[in-house]
C-alpha cells in the first residue's frame, strides 16, 4: 500500500471524525479502557477549526482516501501532538510513523525545542510505539505547564493517571 503524507486542506474536515472514532476502537482490546471505543469525539467542525488554527497533517491512500491523521499546537517552542489517529484498516503499515515524522520535521523548520505528546505509558501502541521513535517519557512534568494541564484535562475526562505519561522528542 502507498500513501501520502501531507497538510490536511479544509475539505479534510469531514473524514477525520470517522478516522479517529475507526482507530479507537483498538482500546476494546485493554478491557479497562473499552470505553474510549464509543467515546465521543471531535466532530467535523472542530477539526475544521483545528485545520485553520494548528497544525494538521493527513494520510492519503494512493486511492485518494485518507487514512490517518495527526494534530499539533505550538505551545512555548514545543510542537505538542494532541491526537494521531489511524484507520484500523490501516494500522501497522508505517502510516502513524509517517504522521509523526511530519510533526517532528516541521517542528525542527520552526527551530522548536522539542516535540512533546501524553498517552498510555503501557499500551505497544502508544508510549512503546513513540518510544521506537526516540520520545522519552518525563519523570517529572511539573516545570512544563502544557503537559501537567494535558495530563490533569485527560485525568478530569476519565482517563486512568496512574497509566498516562507525558513524553519528549528533544531537537535542540
Amino acid at each position: 500500500m502507498t500513501f501520502d503524507v501531507r497538510r490536511a486542506s479544509l475539505a479534510d474536515a469531514q473524514a477525520l471524525p470517522a478516522i479517529e472514532h475507526s482507530a479507537a476502537q483498538l482500546f476494546r482490546l485493554d478491557p479497562p479502557l473499552a470505553w474510549l471505543a464509543d467515546a465521543e469525539v471531535p466532530d467535523a467542525g472542530q477539526h475544521l477549526l483545528a485545520i485553520e488554527q494548528a497544525y494538521v497533517w493527513v494520510a492519503e491512500h494512493s486511492g485518494g482516501q485518507l487514512t490517518g491523521f495527526v494534530r499539533a499546537v505550538d505551545i512555548d517552542q514545543h510542537l505538542h501532538i494532541e491526537e494521531l489517529s489511524v484507520s484500523q484498516a490501516f494500522q501497522g503499515q508505517g502510516i502513524g510513523r509517517a504522521l509523526v515524522a511530519a510533526v517532528i520535521e516541521q517542528a525542527r523548520a520552526m527551530q522548536l525545542n522539542s516535540v512533546t505528546l501524553t498517552t498510555f505509558r503501557d499500551l505497544p501502541w502508544n508510549a512503546p510505539f513513540y518510544q521506537r521513535m526516540g520520545f522519552v517519557e518525563l519523570a517529572n512534568v511539573k516545570a512544563e505547564r502544557h503537559l501537567r494541564d494535558a495530563l490533569q484535562a485527560e485525568i478530569v475526562c476519565g482517563f486512568p493517571p496512574e497509566r498516562r505519561c507525558a513524553m519528549r522528542l528533544r531537537l535542540i
